[in-house]
């Protein structure tokens, strides 16, 4: 509920870089170039093209942003109860890419590649290769249907499965 903090020297000391954020909830950052991009729970997507200082909406009001992952000029926002959307003009406009995918309650995304996974809230993993188009669940030996966390390490694909939800509206 702070909203974000920026380090310069490592983690040694924090300061707060809020201005310009109407919803301190953040839930999820990603970086595009000289371009940060911060999900809220409820706000949508904030855009701050100076390291934090300024932030100015950026689309997708009204929406939990989960997740946001970049993956060359696409920006992608996993969002609760609505799925995925697209943006390919930092957070100008949006789509929503939402093909195949079977839950929308989407809480972690990540880019391997070409491949960009989501992970959902009772869903488990789903694959797109062709930049949220069309989804396609890969849930086989998944024991619990939620993907709360997925990171990439090399060509190994890791998820998180905590079993219950946190709700922020």
């Amino acid at each position: 509920g702070g909203g974000v903090f920026l380090s310069t020297n490592n983690g040694t000391s924090w300061t707060a870089v809020n201005s310009g954020l109407t919803s301190t909830l953040v839930i999820s950052l990603a970086a595009s170039g000289t371009n940060l991009f911060a999900g809220t729970s409820g706000g949508g997507v904030f855009l701050s093209t100076n390291s934090g200082t300024d932030w100015t909406a950026a689309g997708l009001p009204n929406r939990g942003v989960y997740a946001l992952a970049v993956s060359g000029s696409s920006l992608f926002a996993g969002t609760w109860g609505a799925g995925v959307f697209l943006s390919t003009n930092n957070g100008t406009s949006w789509s929503v890419v939402n093909t195949g995918l079977t839950n929308t309650d989407v809480r972690a995304l990540v880019v391997s590649g070409t491949n960009l996974f989501a992970g959902t809230y009772g869903g488990g993993v789903f694959l797109s290769t062709n930049n949220g188009t069309g989804w396609t669940a890969v849930n086989n030996g998944l024991t619990l249907p939620h993907a709360d966390v997925l990171t990439v390490s090399g060509t190994n694909l890791f998820a998180t499965s905590l079993g219950y939800s946190w709700v922020f509206l």
